[in-house]
């Protein structure tokens, strides 16, 4: 399994059970439940596909899809839909920021693969860790968590930065990325916990 691949699982569960619990805090049907899921984990992949002139990675493995349907009927089973607030436990938290940094992870990946320039890098892994949540929040009437969030996008941002300078000086394999993983999510609950905020033009 290579790199690629196992950042995009990791990043479809993770962001598939982060679309369940936001589902659950907004008090959606099981249909709804489930597009929340769908949109969150595969929204973001599929825009990167398409824009780096792929089919979609959805379309044509039953992978993808099988994933956020365990998620979804795994959590259920797990009772998770009842405990209360579930937007601010750690589970929502956790799985997010994994979600966020795999997906980022995988979009600089996959612009590498298609000799993406650095500007390309960076907007690729951009829309792929931000684009489904971005997506699901527009439909559930939520203001999306990369207006408002501590320091959210911008660890997507930092994570392909780092994914391309790994990249130009040939040390970009498993070990290195997986170094990178674990710093962005450190970074991205830092950032959460300790309340950091990109500066605002409000007075």
């Amino acid at each position: 399994m290579t790199a690629l691949q196992l950042a995009d699982i990791i990043g479809v569960i993770c962001f598939a059970l982060s679309g369940f619990l936001i589902a659950v805090h907004y008090k959606l049907d099981i249909l709804g439940v489930f597009i929340s899921a769908f949109l969150t984990a595969l929204g973001g992949g599929m825009t990167r596909d398409v824009l780096a002139n792929k089919t979609p990675y959805v379309f044509t493995d039953v992978l993808p899809v099988t994933l956020v349907v365990a998620t979804v009927l795994i959590s259920l089973v797990l009772k998770l839909h009842k405990i209360d607030d579930l937007e601010g436990k750690t589970a929502f938290i956790v799985s997010d920021a994994i979600g966020l940094v795999s997906f980022a992870i995988t979009g600089s990946l996959v612009a590498i693969e298609n000799d993406f320039n650095f500007l390309g890098v960076l907007i690729l892994a951009f829309i792929t860790a931000v684009g489904g949540g971005t997506i699901r929040d527009i439909l559930i009437n939520r203001v999306p968590s990369i207006l408002v969030s501590e320091f959210y996008a911008t660890v997507a941002i930092i994570v392909g930065l780092i994914t391309y300078g790994l990249y130009l000086i040939d040390l970009k394999n498993i070990y290195t990325l997986i170094i990178v993983f674990v710093f962005g999510v450190a970074l991205r609950l830092l950032a959460y916990y300790k309340n950091w905020q990109l500066p605002t033009l409000s007075k």
